[in-house]
């Protein structure tokens, strides 16, 4: 029987475990809250059924990595005490192209919202598997995982070796579990990191920054007759709208990307939170002094970090100056995270082309190839360790809101693809 037919008989046969394996993950919280972290239990969790799967697993502390610190890209005042990073090597005989399948295990937080189903429930409902997490990604995670076991199960002999990991702390800007890994040693000729891709295959991801604009004004109370400032919410009501304009400016000054011709906005710049005072009856009924502002904007893979400052503080100089008379008193601009680039492969790379064509003997169709319209940590493979990369998921919806989910058919066909593709790459 040849391979490929046998591998797609096992993956068949394994869609209950891939079920299982996403249920116990998302039961099993891992949510980041920087600058602590609570992904120990998933890391274990894994550590266990890689090692039952016969994998060499490494389950490491970040602060073993003495060159982590050091390097110009690692992110500060984050606290690592156990959270550990987890690698597993699936060894090779020689000769042949390895592989690294990577996610992060980090979820951010559940959040102040409720959920219709519970958020570590992991509750099955028709095609999709509800939890926080479930899509963003231990969806992908266990679809990887689950691909190697089909590998093992068919009995592929790999000449390149797999590496399958989790790692930690990529949410909120961070990149340091990533970075870790890398300089720890385990690299690869090919790295697919299983982000919730929508099926789409993505050799380009977003740059991404966020900064908090803190407006003031002078107190004055609600009976000042003779204040002669302006209220900051006059000052916020003047920002909101001109954000308008420097979405617009985006647009129009922004050269296009041959992998973001499917998108009409693919700078946005979206407004997060605004903040303004206290809230309910434990708090005076007065005008607030103080308003907040977050702001995020995405820029493409060609766009660069002094340009892309530039352009905002002379736009933000600009809006205060046309309306000097509003701020008494000069408003604060700090970023709230450290700027993640965007960053690319070639749409014709053999990584990006094989895979792609795993997807089709898989599904029977041609797979969508963009760029991925959200920031994430895989610039560090493409600028820091010189690693085609690329990023390949699952279908799933409300991402970072109450009732995530991950549709199931979706990540089968993730898994299936990868365990084609081990084959194809390594074998």
């Amino acid at each position: 029987m040849p391979i490929e037919t046998k591998l797609s008989q096992i993956t068949a046969k394994l869609h209950d475990r891939l079920v299982t394996t996403i249920r116990e993950l998302v039961q099993i919280p891992s949510e980041n809250t920087p600058p602590v972290g609570a992904e120990a239990g998933c890391q274990q969790y894994l550590a266990e059924r890689c090692k039952q799967l016969g994998l060499q697993t490494d389950l490491y502390e970040l602060a073993s990595v003495p060159e982590l610190t050091a390097h110009p890209v690692f992110r500060h005042e984050r606290d690592y005490r156990n959270r550990p990073n987890l690698a597993a090597k699936l060894p090779g005989k020689g000769g042949g192209k390895s592989l690294l399948l990577s996610g992060h295990i980090d979820t951010v937080p559940r959040g102040s919202e409720p959920w219709r189903y519970d958020p570590f429930g992991a509750i099955v409902d028709g095609k999709r598997l509800y939890g926080l997490g479930s899509n963003d990604m231990k969806g992908g995670i266990a679809a990887s995982l689950i691909a190697i076991e089909a590998t093992l199960a068919a009995g592929v002999e790999l000449r390149g070796e797999v590496i399958f990991e989790t790692v930690v702390d990529e949410e909120f800007g961070g990149v340091n579990g990533t970075l870790a890994a890398r300089l720890r040693g385990y690299n690869a000729d090919a790295a697919i990191v299983t982000e919730p891709s929508q099926n789409i295959i993505c050799p380009a991801q977003m740059g991404g920054h966020i900064v908090h604009i803190t407006l003031r004004s002078n107190p004055g109370g609600i009976l000042e007759q003779d204040k002669k400032d302006f209220h900051v919410t006059d000052q916020l009501h003047y920002v909101l709208g001109e954000i308008k304009n420097f979405a617009r400016l985006r647009q129009q000054q922004v050269k296009s990307h041959p992998l973001y011709l499917h998108n009409n906005d693919p700078v946005p710049v979206w407004i997060l939170k605004v903040n303004c005072g206290g809230w309910g009856t434990n708090e005076p009924t007065t005008v607030p002094t103080v308003c907040r502002i977050e702001l995020y904007w995405q820029h493409l893979p060609s766009e660069q970090l002094a340009d892309i400052n530039t352009e905002f503080f002379s736009w933000f100089e600009a809006i205060v100056k046309a309306r000097a008379e509003l701020f008494s008193i000069k408003p604060e601009v700090k970023f709230a995270m450290e700027w993640l680039p965007g960053s690319a492969i070639e749409k014709d790379a053999p990584l990006v082309q094989q895979l792609a064509a795993a997807f089709s003997a898989v599904t029977g169709q041609a797979p969508v190839i963009q760029g991925f319209d959200a920031p994430c940590d895989m610039f560090i493979f493409h600028q820091h360790f010189q690693t085609p990369a690329l990023l390949f998921g699952p279908i799933g919806g409300n991402t970072h809101q109450p009732d995530e989910w991950v549709d199931l058919q979706s990540v089968q066909n993730i898994m299936e693809t990868l365990a084609r593709f081990i084959y194809r790459w390594c074998a």
